[in-house]
């Protein structure tokens, strides 16, 4: 097999040392023992995965990247991203998954913003340097349970799985590219769990530990037209990937004045026959 072209880059890991890695959105207990996520910087490899492109499947590398053709340029508009573009993704993701049913439930974009961190809306956001996937075996039940509740119950007893689509707003992304862990080269024990502490609720995801056998990939200058599909949660344990590590990095290769990352990710949950 001819070696993929690669960047040497660094990426946020999370120090497994049997300290929870717990997130806190307010002052916890002084008394409480902290492991702040992604502290541990490892540079690894990350592989240009564009001659991939037509072999990778969401259910075995847990991404993969297709044209993406309805025309939508009204993201300074959340009513029109509600109305227009979240049906153009359920369609999107019904025709890559074969999913009988897709409900959106979220959508976030990405821009690098400055370090005063008032800046950030529930829905604009920097991009997360951190490597992580977003749902766990209980935290994926209990979306479902909690964006279609009088349905979940039926729903839970069939296959269940999350895809965020991934993509740029207006332009290619020149610099903050999204990098992607292939699902089979994690191990379980890899995947850490995080509870997201608030006030008033828990929620959890995976932070995940450094492993000298995780192969990353890349797409560089990703077009408005190109979509990534990321698996986030699969209920079904039958060898196919159900939890894929992913993370921005910054590109070392990233020329001085590169027009700053504008990307979009919409968050979905598909139900199968």
């Amino acid at each position: 097999m001819t070696a993929l072209p690669k960047v040497r880059a660094t990426i946020n890991y999370t120090v497994d040392n049997g300290i929870p890695p717990d997130y806190y959105f307010y002052e916890p207990d002084p008394s409480i023992k902290l492991n702040p996520p992604g502290t541990d910087l490892r540079e690894v490899d990350i592989h240009d995965a564009w001659s991939l492109r037509g072999s990778l499947s969401a259910d075995r590398e847990g991404f993969e990247l297709h044209d993406f053709t309805d025309r939508f340029e009204q993201f300074d508009d959340d009513s029109a991203i509600h109305k227009v573009f979240y049906p153009q993704v359920v369609e999107f993701v019904k025709r890559h998954t074969g999913a009988r049913r897709v409900e959106v439930f979220d959508h976030t974009i990405r821009k690098r913003l400055p370090s005063d961190l008032k800046q950030q809306t529930e829905v604009q956001r920097p991009a997360v340097m951190l490597v992580h996937s977003d749902y766990t075996p209980a935290s994926g039940p209990q979306r479902v349970r909690d964006i279609v509740p009088d349905d979940a119950e039926e729903l839970l007893q069939r296959r269940v799985a999350f895809f965020n689509v991934w993509k740029p707003l207006y332009r290619r992304v020149d610099e903050l590219p999204l990098a992607m862990c292939d699902s089979r080269t994690e191990q379980p024990g890899d995947l850490l769990r995080m509870a997201l502490k608030y006030r008033e609720r828990t929620g959890e995801i995976y932070v995940m530990r450094y492993s000298s056998r995780h192969v990353w990939y890349y797409f560089p200058h990703m077009e408005a037209h190109h979509a990534l599909i990321l698996k986030t949660y699969d209920s079904e344990t039958d060898g196919r990937a159900r939890f894929m590590g992913h993370t921005a990095f910054e590109h070392p290769d990233t020329p001085a004045g590169a027009l700053k990352r504008e990307s979009i990710e919409v968050r979905t949950m598909a139900f199968f026959e």
